[in-house]
């Protein structure tokens, strides 16, 4: 990666998603988190986190990250699209977990999709 980045873009990392996914081995995530943590450049990294708590919430209703992705870029302002993977990934990691979610300690379970619908039955 570093001998294709010195010699097609003279030492340079590329500051644009489609040069960045030629890359080898860089996918859209990376692309994003490398404009966003790197340049600083609204972009909306998806990972497992983002997608399974924007899933969750009812922000969308995907399958895959790629498709996350797109929803979020249309639905949320661009000024958020900067914290949107750090917020995320902290509250996939601490609060909404994949299993066993703490819903009991979340504070925003009130607009949440995934806890209406788990608690609509009590």
């Amino acid at each position: 990666m570093a001998k294709i980045i010195d010699k097609r873009y003279r030492g340079r990392v590329p500051d644009d998603l489609d040069t960045l996914v030629q890359l080898p081995g860089v996918g859209r995530k990376t692309a994003n988190c490398v404009l966003v943590y790197a340049f600083e450049q609204p972009a909306i990294p998806v990972d497992i986190h983002v997608h399974r708590i924007s899933n969750r919430l009812g922000l969308v209703d995907t399958k895959t990250p790629e498709e996350t992705e797109q929803e979020l870029m249309i639905k949320i302002k661009k000024k958020y699209w900067l914290e949107i993977n750090d917020t995320f990934v902290m509250y996939g990691q601490n609060i909404c977990k994949p299993i066993s979610p703490m819903c009991g300690v979340c504070k925003i379970k009130k607009h949440c999709k995934f806890f209406k619908s788990k608690n609509a039955s009590l």
